[in-house]
């Protein structure tokens, strides 16, 4: 028997704890993103994936989790704003490519010189044994990601 078979609720408490974790301490960053940009959170986050590659309308889609029509309003109201670009893509006509543009690249970037990203402050009741530990744990899981 697997290990997951035999610990589904406890795998599943601790995830629900992480989750929790990160989505009640997010919010403060969110808003503060969307103050610096004057752009809703949303358009910051398919921003945000345009940075290592430019990408399909459709890969753009799937990497936000969005639908393809609201992904399409979005990158028009993102190129209205100069941000991003489309361009043909050189192995399939019919689809198009999605990049930053200068201004895009700039905004990201004043993103992460201006708005501090820290650790929610439980971490702080951490020790530092704890935290050799935590990335341990993390670097392990995200190797098994990959």
């Amino acid at each position: 028997m697997s290990r997951r078979a035999t610990g589904d609720s406890e795998i599943d408490n601790i995830w629900q704890a992480l989750v929790s974790l990160v989505w009640e301490t997010r919010g403060q960053w969110r808003r503060r993103v969307t103050e610096v940009t004057g752009l809703p959170f949303s358009r910051v986050r398919l921003l945000r994936r345009l940075v290592e590659a430019p990408v399909t309308l459709k890969q753009l889609a799937e990497m936000a989790g969005y639908d393809a029509p609201a992904t399409t309003v979005a990158v028009n109201d993102l190129e209205d704003r100069g941000l991003v670009a489309r361009h043909p893509h050189p192995d399939n006509r019919r689809a198009k490519l999605v990049s930053l543009t200068p201004a895009g690249r700039e905004l990201i970037a004043l993103v992460h010189r201006t708005v501090r990203d820290d650790a929610p402050p439980a971490f702080q009741h951490l020790t530092p044994t704890d935290l050799v530990h935590l990335r341990r744990i993390l670097g392990k899981i995200t190797r098994d990601d990959a």
